[in-house]
């Protein structure tokens, strides 16, 4: 892999925990210079109220090695977004590549109940992180990427493109929305850009193995299997450094525009890009989804990682 992306400036929206602080951290370590924001911040939190800092993520970038800098921004407020680009460009002069993880929506969710059930402001703080923080951090710093060509926009979501196309039974219509409104925010934003020689495409990981889930199971890392007592369908899940790695080869890649307006994941660039998860396997989350989980079958990942 090397230092591919050395002399990039990249900014990682949201990039306090998860997948957005595994790409950050290996954006960081092939040589970026990576801005994390976030609303976690010292004794700050924010409403998810977890521990994980944006400071905890640049210190990870740089015991690889690399640079990065925290700044503190609710990117919802057009405010702070504005300042935090005016920033980038008094530092740096342009954005190369920028990565929109926003979201900090799961204790909303409301699993399975109808949205009439939902609390009003639970469905509609949702729609507000997935897309309104989006939409303005695009307004925002697009400008300072279409300065040069062959940018990069990632819009993070959860589920293919294909998997979004129906309604997430089981989840709730203030989730459903933002999630699959990542595809067209990546479709309507490769359309304006295209001009510019930039790439836009959202990026979906599989079941992810981020710190709340590692929490909600009673694991670490080292000892994630144990979590398959309770659900077996675990077994195809997959580290953040995955995605991490998926986004880093899509940013170093010279002809990554043929991806642009599409909707893609982590088990698919893989494929493509010859890489593999930290265990050294390269699970296919969504294809399993698709063949084994949705499909009835018993939980078994074999020829799926």
């Amino acid at each position: 892999m090397g230092n591919s992306l050395t002399g990039r400036v990249a900014v990682v929206a949201g990039g306090t925990r998860g997948a957005s602080r595994a790409i950050a951290i290996e954006l960081g370590r092939r040589g970026a210079f990576v801005y994390v924001t976030g609303r976690s911040s010292g004794r700050q939190r924010s409403e998810v109220n977890r521990p994980e800092t944006i400071e905890g993520t640049v210190e990870r970038i740089t015991e690889t090695g690399g640079e990065g800098a925290a700044v503190r921004v609710d990117h919802l407020d057009s405010a702070q977004v504005a300042t935090l680009a005016e920033r980038v460009d008094r530092e740096h002069g342009r954005v190369d590549i920028l990565v929109d993880g926003v979201w900090g929506g799961d204790d909303y969710i409301g699993w399975g109940k109808p949205v009439w059930e939902q609390p009003l402001e639970h469905s509609l703080r949702m729609i507000r992180l997935g897309i309104d923080a989006h939409i303005i951090t695009s307004h925002h710093l697009l400008p300072l990427m279409i300065r040069n060509q062959g940018g990069l926009l990632v819009e993070l979501t959860d589920g293919t493109a294909e998997y979004n196309a129906r309604f997430r039974v089981g989840t709730s219509l203030g989730f459903y929305i933002p999630k699959a409104a990542a595809h067209q925010l990546a479709l309507a934003q490769a359309h304006e850009l295209r001009e510019y020689g930039c790439t836009a495409v959202a990026m979906t990981p599989g079941w992810l193995r981020s710190e709340a889930m590692l929490e909600h199971y009673g694991v670490t890392e080292q000892h994630w299997r144990d979590a398959l007592v309770k659900e077996p369908h675990f077994c195809i899940s997959e580290s953040p450094v995955f995605v991490g790695r998926a986004v880093a080869e899509l940013a170093a890649d010279p002809e990554r525009q043929r991806f642009t307006g599409q909707t893609l994941n982590s088990g698919q660039l893989a494929a493509i890009y010859e890489f593999d998860d930290v265990d050294g396997s390269r699970p296919d989350a969504w294809r399993y989804v698709d063949e084994v989980q949705e499909a009835g079958k018993p939980a078994d990942a074999t020829g799926y990682r």
